[in-house]
């Protein structure tokens, strides 16, 4: 777990995170990741189905979302996760620009990425 230097609590532990991955290497650094954080992991989620699912039925208090899941666009899980009115991310190799016009407001996190820049990322979706 990362603790600062003032031994406060780490802003993200504790929180209950969703992922949204299909690259099974990037998943399982997203996963470490996080449980350095003192986060909890939901899912994750490799497939559009599996995400629409989660997303729905799982309690999180925030999510990380890869754009394009095996060929398909995230955007029905954003939907679902924007109506339950939870906080969220994506996950991109392609930028800010790879993100449809609604959302593009939201933090990105560009792949590939360090564990500081992910928990920048989060730290700003939770804003």
């Amino acid at each position: 777990m990362v603790i600062p230097e003032n031994d406060a609590p780490a802003p993200l532990a504790g929180l209950k995170i969703l992922v949204v991955e299909d690259e099974v290497a990037i998943s399982m650094l997203l996963e470490d990741m996080l449980l350095d954080f003192g986060s909890e992991v939901v899912g994750p989620a490799g497939r559009l189905s599996q995400a629409v699912d989660l997303a729905e039925r799982e309690t999180y208090d925030l999510a990380i979302l890869d754009v394009n899941l095996a060929g398909e666009p995230i955007y029905p899980v954003v939907d679902v996760i924007a109506k339950r009115g939870i906080r969220f991310l994506f996950s991109t190799g392609y930028g800010a620009a790879g993100i449809d016009g609604p959302w593009r407001d939201r933090p990105v996190l560009q792949k590939p990425f360090s564990q500081s820049e992910l928990e920048r990322a989060l730290t700003a979706a939770l804003r």
